[in-house]
């Protein structure tokens, strides 16, 4: 970890800004963004979640600062708010292409209620 996390108080803000990528929800959210803006009726089709669960995933990931709306006319728009959420994005693929499926074979790893 870097020198800036290793506080105790940082390290609970890190944990709970990677929270934000830890709901499957959020993160398949974050995913299509990562490709381009989109309005929340796309982001609704393109998961085939409903529109209330949706807007409150995008409202937690607004809160967290992690992607910002737009409004036009009667419709939201929502767009990565940094381009290091893409590069936190991009670094867990990469991640994921070493590690494999460890994460799901890991004995100790219990997830935690999904609030999907």
């Amino acid at each position: 970890m870097s020198a800036t996390i290793e506080r105790s108080g940082d390290v609970a803000v890190a944990a709970k800004l990677f929270c934000g990528f830890g709901d499957r929800t959020r993160l398949s959210i974050l995913s299509l963004l990562a490709r381009g803006e989109r309005r929340v009726t796309d982001i609704v089709e393109s998961l085939d979640g409903s529109q209330a669960n949706i807007s409150g995933h995008l409202k937690c990931l607004k809160e967290c600062g992690l992607v910002i709306d737009r409004r036009s006319g009667r419709e939201a728009f929502y767009r990565i708010a940094h381009s290091e959420v893409v590069d936190v994005l991009r670094s867990a693929e990469r991640l994921l292409a070493v590690t494999g499926t460890g994460i799901e074979l890991c004995p100790n790893y219990e997830p935690e209620t999904a609030t999907s």
